[in-house]
């Protein structure tokens, strides 16, 4: 393992992600437990997001002059130290605190994907990628599900676990992570750190400005149904965190399914426009459907369109944010994009928490349905933009530079 570097990323990837999916289904209950309304759990949500958003510029940064290994040892110690912190918590004050730290220490992933692009050569980066991918699903599959049985012995029992889990992490990191022998110019050259001015090419080029737009509609109505999830099921099926997490991890495993093998044959069969379309009409379906359902199967029935919606819209719009932009300054275009992401995770949870209190425990997934229905409709109006070579894209970004 230690002779293969990706191998030793994935697994630190992958442990990380099963210790932060620990904590998901278990979070909700935990805050209402001490009190907390939607809305309150909407900000508890975002503050995470919100960091990371913030402070994963420095870690980037740091990482660049220092080496990714330490960055990524660092915020192992770290997130071990926020799980247990909510591990202990006695109010929501514990609650804002543990999860202010982990997004502060939260730079695994994008210190990884920098990780990743030290040690491949371009033509096999997005193989690597790939393995980040992998890690994010089967972490998501088996977290979730770990963390509803341990709340049966409490709340916080997920989060001495979560701790646990980043502890063995950053043991076994120190043994079979090496960092990568470059300099830090070559290090700062692959990582993306978005300027206003990388952001307004971005933006303004047609074919990945586009792109950038949809993913952060669909992310905020995402970030809709993580944040409403666990009181929707509350609060109509009268269901607990172990029933939550099972769900999660069924939802997980049909996205494992599709983005783990058929989103090849998918993409070649109908191209990454069409999917993008399919994937937005599936979600908007799935949970405007799910809203309305007042049976256990029928809901779960409806979650599993919007999971496989997801799955297939999201790798399409990032292929065509990477496939649209000039290769020396992908990395750049590739950071912006997420960072649209992060910016509507920051945004989703407050509205989400803000619609349940006050318009009712389906107004979240409604609104959901909605921007996944005007996803629908913008790629559908501008979907042509995509025709065609990446002449067009090169030329548009020639003339905003």
């Amino acid at each position: 393992m230690k002779k293969n570097p990706l191998i030793a990323v994935f697994f630190v990837v992958f442990i990380d992600l099963v210790g932060f999916g620990i904590v998901i289904p278990i979070l909700p209950y935990y805050a209402k437990s001490f009190g907390a309304q939607a809305t309150t759990l909407g900000w508890l949500m975002m503050c995470y997001s919100g960091m990371q958003f913030l402070f994963s510029p420095f870690w980037g940064s740091l990482s660049d002059r220092i080496g990714r290994r330490p960055v990524i040892l660092t915020c192992l110690v770290g997130i071990s130290a926020s799980m247990a912190l909510l591990g202990f918590a006695k109010s929501l004050v514990w609650l804002f605190s543990a999860r202010l730290l982990a997004g502060f220490f939260g730079a695994n992933i994008s210190t990884a994907a920098a990780y990743i692009a030290d040690v491949t050569k371009p033509e096999n980066r997005a193989r690597g990628m790939g393995m980040i991918g992998a890690a994010f699903g089967l972490g998501f599959l088996f977290g979730p599900a770990l963390g509803g049985i341990l709340s049966r012995w409490g709340y916080g029992t997920g989060g001495y676990v979560a701790a646990g889990l980043a502890l063995l992490n950053f043991l076994f990191a120190v043994m079979v992570l090496k960092e990568p022998r470059l300099s830090a110019e070559i290090r700062a050259q692959h990582r993306s750190h978005p300027t206003f001015k990388a952001w307004r090419r971005t933006i303004s080029v047609p074919q990945t400005g586009l792109a950038v737009i949809l993913f952060f509609l669909v992310t905020m109505g995402i970030a809709q149904l993580e944040t409403s999830f666990a009181l929707f099921l509350l609060a109509r099926f009268h269901l607990d965190a172990v029933h939550a997490g099972w769900i999660l991890a069924l939802m997980a495993l049909f996205m494992v399914g599709i983005q783990g093998g058929a989103i090849g044959k998918l993409v070649r069969w109908a191209g990454e426009p069409k999917l993008v379309a399919a994937g937005c009409a599936l979600m908007a379906i799935g949970l405007f459907s799910a809203s309305f359902s007042h049976t256990l199967p029928l809901f779960v029935f409806f979650l599993l369109f919007q999971s496989i919606g997801y799955a297939i819209t999201n790798p399409s719009l990032s292929a065509l944010v990477s496939r649209h932009s000039p290769r020396e300054i992908q990395g750049s275009a590739m950071g912006i994009y997420q960072s649209a992401g992060s910016l509507a995770r920051v945004i989703g949870p407050v509205t989400a928490g803000v619609l349940f209190d006050h318009l009712g425990i389906s107004a979240p997934f409604l609104v959901a349905s909605l921007l996944f229905g005007a996803a629908l409709i913008l790629v559908s109006v501008r979907k042509q933009v995509w025709d065609g070579n990446n002449r067009s894209a090169e030329i548009a970004y020639s003339e905003t530079a």
